[in-house]
């Protein structure tokens, strides 16, 4: 592959000391920073669930069935409520 870069003329010089200080070839130098640059950074950008994944489910309920079974356990809660509010025995009834 070849390709052309348009460098700062500061960035140029620099780039050529270098070089001439080391004797070592453009294309090795160009080849050996791209190869590092794509060691150094991922080849995709994270997910939102990767950026996240921590926080999921740090409050969680302990239970794994949540998403699949969410109106279940809805119904199984407000039951709960409802039935723990009853108390028959101890309220009088009202007429109608």
């Amino acid at each position: 592959m070849t390709i052309t870069v348009r460098l700062p003329v500061k960035v140029e010089a620099e780039l050529r000391a270098r070089l001439d200080r080391s004797r070592a070839g453009l294309s090795k130098f160009v080849r050996e920073a791209i190869a590092e640059k794509l060691q150094r950074e991922p080849a995709a950008k994270p997910s939102a669930y990767e950026i996240g994944k921590h926080l999921f489910g740090k409050h969680g309920s302990g239970r794994d069935d949540l998403s699949a079974n969410r109106k279940a356990v809805l119904d199984e809660i407000l039951r709960a409520r409802h039935h723990r509010g009853r108390r028959t025995a101890d309220r009088p009834v009202r007429p109608r």
